[in-house]
C-alpha cells in the first residue's frame, strides 16, 4: 500500500484534497438546500483548525448542515442541547465509581467527537459555556488534573437564535473572540423554499442523510494533506499590512468601542490563507481577504450603543471599513 494512503483509501495529495472538499457542497446539496457560504465556513474553520459560531432562526437547518457535513466528510458527530441545567461535566465527562474495581474511571463527555454540535449555546450559564474553552483553545479536557487530548480534526459549531433573548446568557466578548467564524443563517430564498417542501413531499427524511444519498466523499487524511497546502500558501508583506491596517481601523471606528484584536487579525490572515488555496491559488490576494473579512471579525466588534440605535451594525462597520483602507498594488 501507498504510505500517503489510509485504510479509507484517501491519498494524502492536495491537488485531490482540493477536488474532494469541492465536491463536499454538491454533497451537501443532498440534504441541505443552498447555504453554499455555510458550507464553504465550515470546511475553512475545518482547515484553519477553528471553531465557527452559526446564526439563524430556528429551522434554517443548521444542525442538519453539520450533521450532513459530518457524513460527507466520515466524521464522528455529536450533539449537545445546551439548557440553564446543563452542567459542564454533562459536556467534558466525569469520573465515575466503579464498584466492581473499587476504582473511579473517567467517563468521556460528547466534547469527544470530531464536530461538536452544541445547539443553542447562549441558552446555558456561564460556567457551563466556559466549560468548552478549553477544549476549544487546548484541544484537550482536563479533569481531576489530568489532561486528555481530544480527537483530530475537532470542531464546535456552536448555534445561537437571534431573536430570543429571554432566558439567554449572551456570550462574552472573550468567548466570542474564541470562535474563528461567525456565520449567518439566512432564510431561503422562495425557489429554495418551494425546492425544500418539494423534497419532503418526496419523501425526504433529514434524519436519514444515508436515504438521502449523502455519502463521504473527503477523509480526515484528505483534510491533512489540505492543511499542510494552506500552510505552504504563500502571504506577501504588503497582504499582511493590509490585514493589519484593516483591524487597526475597527479601532479607531467612531462607531465601535471595542475593535478587532490580534487574535482577530491573526484569524483573518488564516482564513484568507485557506479561502485562497481552496479557490486554486498557492498566494493571498486582497480578494481574499475581503471574501473572509465578515464572517471574521463580525463578533469580535463591539457597536456603540448610540450607533445601533441608528441601526448601524457591525457588518456595516466592516463593509464601510473596506471602502476606505487603501488596497495593496
Amino acid at each position: 500500500m501507498d504510505p500517503t494512503t489510509d485504510n479509507a483509501g484517501y491519498t494524502g495529495d492536495p491537488g485531490r484534497a482540493r477536488a474532494s472538499l469541492e465536491a463536499l457542497r454538491a454533497e451537501i446539496s443532498k440534504a441541505v438546500v443552498g447555504q453554499d457560504p455555510a458550507v464553504t465556513g465550515l470546511v475553512v474553520a475545518l482547515l484553519c483548525r477553528g471553531h465557527v459560531l452559526l446564526e439563524g432562526v430556528p429551522g434554517v437547518a443548521k444542525t442538519l448542515l453539520v450533521r450532513a457535513l459530518a457524513s460527507a466528510l466520515e466524521l464522528d458527530t455529536k450533539r449537545v442541547q445546551f439548557t440553564p441545567d446543563l452542567m459542564p461535566s454533562d459536556i467534558t465527562g466525569s469520573l465515575v465509581y466503579d464498584a466492581r474495581t473499587a476504582e473511579f474511571s473517567f467517563q468521556p463527555g460528547p466534547v469527544f467527537t470530531n464536530l461538536l454540535l452544541a445547539d443553542e449555546i447562549n441558552r446555558t450559564p456561564p460556567k457551563t459555556q466556559s466549560a468548552l474553552l478549553e477544549a476549544m483553545e487546548e484541544r484537550q479536557v482536563t479533569v481531576d488534573g489530568t489532561p486528555r487530548p481530544l480527537p483530530d480534526p475537532f470542531l464546535v459549531a456552536a448555534t445561537q437564535n437571534p431573536v430570543e433573548y429571554e432566558g439567554t446568557y449572551p456570550l462574552p466578548e472573550a468567548q466570542l473572540d474564541r470562535f474563528l467564524l461567525k456565520l449567518t443563517i439566512p432564510l431561503p430564498s422562495r425557489q429554495e423554499e418551494i425546492d425544500v417542501l418539494t423534497r419532503h413531499a418526496e419523501g425526504f427524511n433529514p434524519r436519514d442523510l444515508h436515504a438521502a444519498g449523502i455519502r463521504p466523499v473527503a477523509g480526515p487524511a484528505d483534510l491533512e494533506a489540505a492543511r499542510a497546502a494552506v500552510a505552504k500558501t504563500t502571504i506577501s508583506p504588503e497582504i499582511t499590512a493590509y490585514v493589519v491596517d484593516i483591524c487597526r481601523a475597527t479601532r479607531e471606528s467612531p462607531s465601535l468601542t471595542l475593535g478587532v484584536s490580534p487574535r482577530g487579525a491573526t484569524a483573518l490572515l488564516a482564513t484568507a490563507r485557506a479561502w485562497a488555496w481552496l479557490t486554486g491559488r498557492d498566494y493571498v490576494i486582497p480578494d481574499d481577504v475581503k471574501a473572509l473579512a465578515l464572517p471574521t471579525l463580525r463578533h469580535r466588534v463591539q457597536l456603540r450603543p448610540e450607533a445601533e440605535m441608528e441601526g448601524v451594525t457591525a457588518d456595516s462597520v466592516i463593509n464601510a471599513l473596506l471602502t476606505h483602507v487603501p488596497v495593496p498594488r
